[in-house]
C-alpha cells in the first residue's frame, strides 16, 4: 500500500509525519517568534496584521475564532472591536507557541472575552454555525491537509459569517524577485542561526513560503469548500495576500 506524502518544506514526507516536524519547527522558534518576524520582514508584519484586523468586518459583539493564534498578535487587535459582549478563541495546535501568546495578553490585562485552546484546524472541537468569523493568519501554510481545513472553517461559521485567512503568498514584482529570494534563502536562513541558534526552522519557513498555493489556487480552494464571494487582496506586491470569504 502506497504512503500518501506531502511537502515539508522542499521535502516530501509522509502526511503522517507532517504535524510533529511542523510542531518541532513551531517549538524551536516560539520564544523568538516575534523578533525574528521583525528581522525577516523588518518590522512590516506588524503593519500587514493590523490591516488584516482593521478590514476584517468585526463588529461589537461578534463570536471569533482566531486559528494558528499562537502569538496572541490577532487577538490582541480584535478584542477591542468585538467589545464587551463579544468573545475571542485563540486556537493553536502547537502548545509552546499557544503558552506564549497566552501569557503575552495576560501580561496586557487581556483577559475578559478571551480563551485559548489547543486544537488542530482540520478538526475543530466546535459545533456547526459557531462563530461570526473565523481568522488565520500565517498558519495554513503549515497544515497538512489545506482543503480539510478550509472545509472546517466554513463548517464552524455561522450563517452570513466570514473566513479571513491572511498568508505569504506570489510575488507579482518580476523585478523584485530576485531579491526576494536571496533575502528568503540566504539571509533569513543565516539570521535564523544567529538570533535563535535554528538555521533549518527558518530555511523551512522560506520553503513552506513557496510551496503554498498561489492566491488563485488559494481562492478556488475557498470555493470548493462552499465559501461564497471569495476575494483576494495582495499587500506588498503580492508577498502576503488576505483571502476573504462569505458562508451564505
Amino acid at each position: 500500500m502506497t504512503q500518501s506524502t506531502t511537502h515539508f518544506g522542499y521535502r516530501d514526507v509522509p502526511e503522517a509525519d507532517k504535524a510533529r516536524l511542523v510542531g518541532e519547527v513551531f517549538t524551536s522558534v516560539a520564544r523568538k517568534y516575534d523578533l525574528m518576524n521583525d528581522l525577516m520582514s523588518f518590522g512590516i508584519h506588524r503593519l500587514w496584521k493590523r490591516y488584516f484586523v482593521a478590514t476584517s468586518g468585526v463588529r461589537e459583539g461578534d463570536r471569533v475564532l482566531d486559528l494558528a493564534g499562537g502569538t496572541g498578535d490577532i487577538a490582541a487587535l480584535l478584542r477591542p472591536k468585538v467589545g464587551a459582549r463579544g468573545s475571542i478563541v485563540v486556537g493553536d495546535i502547537n502548545g509552546d507557541m499557544l503558552r506564549v501568546g497566552r501569557d503575552r495578553l495576560l501580561d496586557r490585562g487581556l483577559v475578559q472575552g478571551l480563551q485559548c485552546a489547543q486544537m488542530d484546524a482540520e478538526a475543530l472541537p466546535f459545533p456547526d454555525r459557531s462563530f461570526d468569523c473565523v481568522t488565520m493568519a500565517f498558519g495554513l501554510r503549515n497544515v497538512t491537509r489545506k482543503d480539510k481545513a478550509l472545509a472546517e472553517i466554513q463548517r464552524v461559521l455561522k450563517i452570513g459569517g466570514r473566513a479571513l485567512i491572511l498568508e505569504f503568498s506570489v510575488l507579482k514584482a518580476e523585478l523584485l524577485k530576485p531579491l526576494y529570494d536571496f533575502h528568503s534563502f540566504q539571509v533569513l536562513p543565516r539570521i535564523g542561526a544567529l538570533i535563535a541558534g535554528d538555521e533549518g526552522s527558518y530555511r523551512y519557513l522560506a520553503e513552506s513560503i513557496r510551496k503554498h498555493p498561489d492566491q488563485e489556487t488559494l481562492k478556488a480552494m475557498m470555493e470548493s469548500v462552499g465559501l461564497e464571494r471569495v476575494d483576494v487582496r495582495n499587500l506588498s506586491a503580492g508577498i502576503v495576500a488576505i483571502h476573504r470569504g462569505y458562508r451564505i
